[in-house]
């Protein structure tokens, strides 16, 4: 491949197939240089060190999730209730997806996790911003009922009490015989609290 025609999102592309590939700790920047047939100059000339380069495949990683979640949020044809049921479950089952389908991968990205707190803190708060947005629709539409409390805040709690279903450190557990029903159960509660 010509250095003309380097990407960043090639770059991001081979960069997770290399960490499928050799894992976190035994990837270089030297490994993906020479996946992509170019010097590893090359690709510092994109992502100035190995740590902005892991930072960068991680924040693509949990894009990807925050941009179905927000594809979801564009269609106007559901209740606020049933968009915030729908969230959850999308939300749900894209996590499940990443630690069913790729497990290696989703260990690889454990790792990355860990080493780029801020990717996460930031994504973390995309999706508490999207729930806060489902919430404060709904009380506006008279569906949802926050008497005593600020959207913001509900939001944060709501997030934080189904964490079990989207926090990566509960992965072993997705696939246990129960979660489903345990899934509903939740989110049947969280919506009764917030029933207007």
């Amino acid at each position: 491949m010509a250095t003309e025609t380097l990407t960043t999102e090639r770059i991001l592309e081979v960069t997770e197939e290399v960490l499928r590939r050799h894992g976190p700790a035994k990837a270089t920047v030297v490994d993906v240089a020479r996946a992509l047939g170019v010097s590893h100059g090359s690709v510092y000339r994109h992502f100035g060190t190995k740590a902005q380069l892991r930072e960068a495949v991680t924040k693509r990683w949990l894009d990807r999730t925050t941009e179905e979640l927000q594809l979801l949020m564009a269609d106007d044809s559901l209740s606020s209730p049933a968009l915030l049921r729908q969230w959850f479950s999308t939300l749900f089952a894209a996590k499940r997806r990443k630690a069913g389908d790729d497990p290696q991968l989703f260990a690889t990205y454990q790792v990355l996790i860990s080493e780029n707190s801020r990717v996460v803190e930031l994504h973390v708060g995309e999706l508490i911003t999207q729930l806060h947005h489902i919430i404060q629709d709904g009380v506006a539409k008279g569906q949802f009922s926050l008497p005593h409390a600020d959207p913001a805040l509900t939001a944060r709690a709501v997030f934080d009490a189904t964490n079990r279903f989207h926090d990566p450190a509960y992965a072993g557990e997705w696939q246990q015989a129960g979660i489903d029903a345990e899934f509903k159960a939740l989110t049947d509660l969280v919506l009764r609290g917030l029933d207007a």
